[in-house]
């Protein structure tokens, strides 16, 4: 089948911010990793139909699991976890989508820090033991800072130990005593007055909702720029009073909510959801043990939003240090481990297999060698565009 991978591209960002848009395309030109990244929709696309990868439990997955898509976060409960982080691109689909895209990234990123072939297909092959043992279990847990071992306990402490003013003085600078957000032109940019007014509007009266007028206090907005494949879509950060100005504010993440690519390629089992910021908060609230504070579903002028506490990017795992101290294999059958108990989590809801499936599947060993091929294949087509979009996604035809 020829390809047309750039078009497609194009045409899919359409009628986004095109300054950001820009620095999106910029980012998909460093590497065949940050291009599958930036291109879920391509992955989805290129899925062959009628594939006996399809003859899977149907899951409530993630929809765009990647290396980069897991990391340590503080939950509602003010206890730190290791879990999946994006659901921006959850959907009701075979869980083998989501273990043949996790795994195409796990090879993309182990030739990029230098490994074989080989060594990458035994990191896919620890990442399948991990989930079909964890599977085979039938008990969804969840990863936190008591019971985590190696480099995930060490990210679990270092983010246990931070504190939010820390994070507050790298995001925002103190003016007479009250703090802004730092418009730096790296992890934000000024928003217009409209939009401004609009996101306070919609934060205050969040706050009122949740009987805490005064916490939800807005002091600034700024448009946020994060992310790779969601550049160019609209997002704000908020800096709200929090518990006190100005070592107590507390920054908000508001992201536009668009439909899911992998729904649009299982339309048949998808349910109707109020909004898509509804089905991304209902998703990541099942499959998560415990999830972010304030997540919400949330609208700005008819438009859903995504509402949640705003935590620090920096809590993901350095790939290169993995390979390093040798530690890539425990990391990823831990990955593997999340993966099922998300999959256990969410079991039997709105068409999702029960966990007796998920615990018959485990013990199958058909598909998991389909698999490894599959991902192997499909990253030789991830490194032929990435190869056509280093010349095609220029500044020209931003």
């Amino acid at each position: 089948m020829a390809r047309d991978a750039i078009r497609r591209i194009v045409d899919y960002n359409k009628g986004r911010d095109p300054e950001l848009l820009a620095r999106k395309f910029e980012r998909m030109r460093r590497s065949p990793f940050v291009f599958f990244r930036g291109s879920c929709h391509l992955f989805y696309e290129d899925w062959p139909p009628d594939s006996k990868l399809d003859r899977a439990p149907l899951g409530w997955i993630s929809g765009d699991l990647h290396l980069e898509n897991f990391g340590v976060y503080k939950g509602d409960n003010r206890l730190v976890y290791f879990d999946l982080n994006d659901f921006d691109e959850a959907a009701l689909a075979p869980c083998t989508w989501e273990l043949a895209r996790f795994a195409t990234s796990l090879l993309l990123a182990a030739g990029e820090a230098g490994l074989s072939a080989a060594q990458g297909r035994h990191l896919v092959e620890a990442y399948l033991v991990g989930y079909r043992e964890a599977l085979a279990e039938g008990k969804a847990r969840w990863v936190e800072q008591a019971i985590a071992e190696g480099e995930i306990k060490a990210l679990l402490d270092d983010a246990s130990a931070r504190a939010r003013a820390d994070f507050l003085d790298r995001r925002t600078e103190r003016r007479s005593g009250m703090r802004r957000i730092r418009v730096d032109g790296e992890h934000a940019l000024p928003a217009s007055q409209p939009a401004r007014s609009a996101v306070a509007r919609l934060v205050m009266r969040f706050g009122r909702d949740c009987g805490s007028q005064r916490y939800f206090k807005v002091l600034d907005v700024a448009r946020r720029i994060a992310g790779t494949g969601s550049l160019g879509r609209e997002r704000y950060v908020v800096l709200v009073e929090g518990k006190g100005s100005p070592d107590q504010n507390l920054l908000i993440d508001l992201k536009l909510a668009i439909p899911a690519v992998p729904a649009r390629h299982w339309r048949r089992i998808q349910p109707r959801w109020v909004s898509d910021a509804q089905r991304i908060v209902q998703v990541q609230k099942r499959a998560q043990a415990v999830s972010p504070a304030f997540l919400s579903a949330v609208e700005i002028d008819g438009k859903p939003f995504v509402l949640r506490e705003l935590q620090p990017r920096e809590d993901r795992l350095d790939l290169d240090g993995l390979v390093h101290k040798g530690r890539f294999e425990e990391v990823v059958a831990t990955m593997g481990r999340a993966t099922a108990w998300s999959h256990l989590r969410s079991s039997g809801r709105q068409g999702a297999a029960i966990a007796d499936d998920w615990i018959g599947f485990s013990a199958k060993e058909n598909w998991v060698r389909r698999l490894i091929d599959y991902s192997r294949d499909y990253r030789r087509v991830v490194e032929r565009d990435w190869k056509a979009a280093r010349q095609a996604l220029t500044p020209v035809d931003r």
